[in-house]
């Protein structure tokens, strides 16, 4: 089942985030159909397997690893200032507050949220494509999950 976590994380987030979230240490549990679930860290929950469509959503625990292990701005949204004490408390994080993006990660997507000196604040999902959020000055551009001050 580890191989399978380290496989979804690969494909979710690119090469080396499987071994970066999951070490040798992760146990896991399984929902009642005996698919993979929840993924541990010594009790701290990194990642939980969505039964829709089998992708990862990260726990602050999973987006700290994820956020050592790739360098900026890979996975990143870079939120301004102005709403960084707001997004690290579990606000969500609206386009003209976006200050730079990574251009590889699409509307949907788990990403990283972080200041301009890369502090990690939230983990969330990608309301609009990476042009949309440097572009538009209106909406929500990432729905936060987990924020760092939770």
């Amino acid at each position: 089942m580890l191989k399978r976590a380290r496989t979804i994380a690969d494909y979710q987030f690119g090469r080396g985030a499987g071994a970066a979230l999951f070490l040798d240490d992760t146990t896991f549990s399984l929902s009642k159909t005996g698919r993979l679930r929840y993924l541990y860290s010594g009790g701290e929950r990194i990642a939980t397997v969505r039964a829709s469509d089998n992708l990862l959503t990260l726990s602050m625990l999973g987006a700290m690893r994820l956020h050592a292990a790739f360098a900026p701005p890979r996975l990143r949204v870079v939120a301004s200032d102005d709403a960084a004490p707001f997004v690290a408390k579990g606000g969500n994080l609206f386009a003209k507050h976006v200050l730079d993006v990574d251009l590889e990660i699409r509307a949907g997507e788990e990403v990283l949220v972080v200041d301009s000196s890369d502090l990690l604040l939230a983990t969330g999902t990608a309301v609009l494509a990476p042009e949309e959020m440097l572009q538009i000055k209106r909406g929500l551009a990432v729905q936060t999950r987990k924020a760092a001050e939770h």
